[in-house]
């Protein structure tokens, strides 16, 4: 999976933060109370997204509502699938990804794998 660009990641991270469908006009809005952006880039990047399949979009009246396919977690998750497949070694890339873990990011690691044995238990 290829990282989103800038301009994506930050209408993705509107769309993950509000957690509910918005317009281009909402996403350009918020955008634009730190920094001034064209309504028609926003559009366009909106679209890409679109394309690319990580939006879904249903008509409101004459506007797009636009909401994510995927959670913000989903996609981190998918960016680390991609990095330990950049390894010839994935068991000493793991190591080094753990090994510059916080405590509680270790803790964290640690209950997701008790959560994927137990499912996994389950089938």
């Amino acid at each position: 999976m290829r990282r989103l660009g800038d301009l994506e990641a930050e209408i993705m991270d509107r769309l993950w933060t509000w957690n509910r469908p918005a317009t281009v006009r909402e996403v350009v809005d918020d955008i634009n109370e730190t920094r001034p952006i064209a309504y028609t880039t926003v559009m366009t990047v909106t679209n890409i997204l679109h394309g690319k399949g990580w939006l879904l979009r249903s008509k409101q009246g004459r506007a797009w509502l636009y909401e994510p396919v995927r959670s913000r977690e989903a996609y981190a998750a998918a960016l680390m699938e991609d990095g330990l497949g950049a390894s010839q070694d994935r068991p000493a890339a793991l190591i080094h990804f753990v090994e510059n873990m916080s405590a509680d990011e270790v803790a964290a690691l640690h209950e997701a794998l008790r959560t994927v044995g137990r499912r996994q238990a389950k089938t």
